[in-house]
């Protein structure tokens, strides 16, 4: 059986942009013709591979196809780079968790910019939950806290991330003075990034031995976080490279001293024999060796 790599590129278009008209836009088409596409795609696989809603999704079977098209994109450019002589544009989604793209990603992405025209597409996503990105076909790559590699990918340590429980000193001496810090830690207010952010609260369980439940903000963008926690909106655990320097300038304290919680990460990306990626990865490995535990 063979696809039909214009119904593999709407299809991919679609689940980028979200809808059949925007992907009609982005390909320079009519929604109709997009249609029709999927629709030779759906008859030719025998399964939908589009959940029409918005926004429009790949479906379990859609995944599949979906890292296919990615793959066949990639390539493709590839081999018409090396007959031509010339590389065009080529979209890269990369899925990066928010603290590692706030601290050592971007250099990684500059330096590949300046090899190839690359347009990176990011993707968001806490650490612990990344690689579902790889396995839905989403991304080509990401940065994972997941060692077990995705079917159909390598995995590459990368490093450990250490963050550090940190406070506004006028926070520290309302709720955290004059008490045990287990008892503190079960009422004092506790920043988070989201509901997937579960740092604050391995480190509440390595003081206090058991579960708690306190008072939460989500403050759900890196640089908010870290204001949120520099104002005292709450406690919270912020990498070592932004933490240490506060607390040396009397900004942060530590909350817990002498605990931390060290991250595993590590760089995910496909099985392919592509120079794009093998860069990437090259890139990745330096930025990450320049700012990560070991």
């Amino acid at each position: 059986m063979q696809i039909d790599s214009a119904q593999l590129e709407t299809f991919a278009a679609v689940v980028d942009e979200g809808s059949f008209d925007a992907a009609a836009q982005r390909l320079r088409v009519t929604p109709s013709a997009v249609s029709q596409r999927i629709k030779a795609l759906e008859s030719r696989l025998g399964q939908v591979v589009v959940m029409r809603g918005r926004p429009a999704r790949p479906t379990a079977a859609g995944e599949a196809v979906l890292r296919l098209a990615r793959q066949v994109a990639l390539l493709e450019l590839e081999a018409i780079a090396a007959v031509r002589g010339t590389v065009d544009a080529m979209r890269l989604p990369v899925a990066v968790n928010a603290d590692s793209l706030n601290n050592w990603f971007l250099p990684a992405m500059l330096e590949l910019t300046e090899q190839f025209p690359a347009r990176f597409v990011l993707h968001s996503e806490d650490q612990d939950h990344s690689a579902e990105y790889l396995r839905n076909g989403t991304v080509l790559a990401a940065v994972t806290a997941d060692p077990k590699p995705v079917q159909g990918c390598r995995v590459v340590p990368l490093g450990k991330m250490r963050y550090l429980s940190v406070a506004n000193p006028r926070y520290a001496e309302r709720w955290l003075a004059d008490r045990p810090l287990a008892d503190a830690l079960a009422e004092a207010p506790v920043v988070v990034f989201n509901d997937k952010d579960l740092l604050q609260h391995r480190l509440i369980r390595k003081v206090t031995r058991r579960r708690v439940d306190p008072p939460v903000h989500t403050v759900p963008a890196a640089g908010a976080f870290q204001q949120a926690v520099l104002t005292g909106l709450g406690w919270g655990t912020i990498e070592e490279q932004f933490a240490r320097p506060a607390i040396a300038a009397g900004r942060l304290v530590e909350v817990a001293q002498g605990k931390h919680i060290d991250v595993p990460l590590y760089w995910q990306h496909w099985k392919l024999e592509s120079a794009v990626l093998t860069a990437l990865t090259a890139a990745v490995l330096r930025a990450a060796t320049a700012s990560l535990r070991t």
